[in-house]
């Protein structure tokens, strides 16, 4: 497969700002092998799905992982954006800033109301173009300060068109994301509702949780033409004993395991044998779902 295999005309129109508010009745496309495609909404998901089905979710929850900052060197004074992009330690983040050419190790850069709140020192910078930050403080108070500094990283189509605000600490978040660790959201989990779980739980649909932790490297560009030599982030990833077991349960009841998303799947597939079976995982994944 070749990049061009992915190109389509998608009209600036076509470009939500927002959330569709109930977030169900966001539109959903049905593909099945053979058959037109069915235009339906998300409410619409109970209708193609059976007792006994198992509805895979990523509980991750997106931190306000965009931070504005003050390069600091000498006399010299630039500003600078960061989006962070990987916890390595308590206090350390690597992170995607801009202007990263500005930017050199031994570097210190003020984030946040001002000097002291959330101060770091740039350690080095990677082949890739990511900045690797040791933060003057450690969680569990970092957590905290990004928390009460940082802004929610919209993807860059959305960001590029309007400013981010309050109300995206909601609506860029699932509901039922419980684990702090993202810096983007499951997307597909968006579209989700109370009212739409109790819903599928009522017909004998169960849902499972696992934990994927998005890094913002999915809002890079694919940057080879042969897909085959494009070089996937890794993200964390947690299934636990008790999941993986339930999981491998409904399958051998004939029931269908469904992901949310891209970030359930990727993570199932990393954790499964090659029977299918899933198995308990708690590392990092780099593969590649084409």
């Amino acid at each position: 497969m070749t990049l061009d295999d992915f190109d389509f005309h998608l009209p600036d129109d076509r470009i939500a700002l927002r959330p569709a508010n109930p977030r169900d009745s966001a539109r959903l496309l049905l593909v099945t092998p053979g058959e037109a495609p069915g235009d339906l909404h998300v409410r619409d998901l109970p209708d193609q799905l059976r007792a006994g089905d198992v509805l895979v979710v990523n509980d991750t929850r997106v931190i306000p992982a965009r931070l504005k900052g003050v390069r600091v060197r000498g006399d010299s004074r630039i500003a600078v954006q960061a989006t962070l992009h990987r916890h390595t330690e308590p206090h350390v983040w690597t992170a995607f800033m801009r202007p990263g050419k500005k930017l050199t190790a031994g570097d210190r850069v003020v984030f946040g109301a001002g000097p002291g709140e959330l101060d770091a020192t740039v350690m080095q910078k990677g082949e890739g173009g990511e900045i690797t930050l040791g933060f003057d403080l450690s969680d569990p108070e970092l957590m905290v300060a990004i928390a009460g500094n940082g802004m929610m990283p919209l993807p860059p189509y959305i960001a590029a068109k309007r400013g981010e605000d309050a109300q995206d600490r909601t609506d860029y978040q699932t509901v039922y994301a419980a684990e702090d660790g993202s810096v983007a959201a499951p997307t597909a989990g968006l579209h989700f509702t109370p009212e739409l779980i109790a819903r599928l739980a009522a017909m004998g649909v169960s849902v499972e949780r696992v934990t994927l932790h998005v890094g913002a490297g999915t809002f890079l560009p694919v940057k080879v033409e042969d897909l085959s030599e494009h070089r996937m982030h890794a993200e964390w990833g947690e299934i636990d004993a008790a999941t993986a077991d339930r999981l491998n349960a409904a399958r051998a009841a004939g029931g269908r395991i469904v992901c949310v998303g891209t970030t359930s799947l990727r993570l199932l597939e990393s954790a499964a044998t090659p029977d299918g079976t899933i198995q308990p995982f708690s590392a990092e994944t780099a593969i590649f779902i084409t």
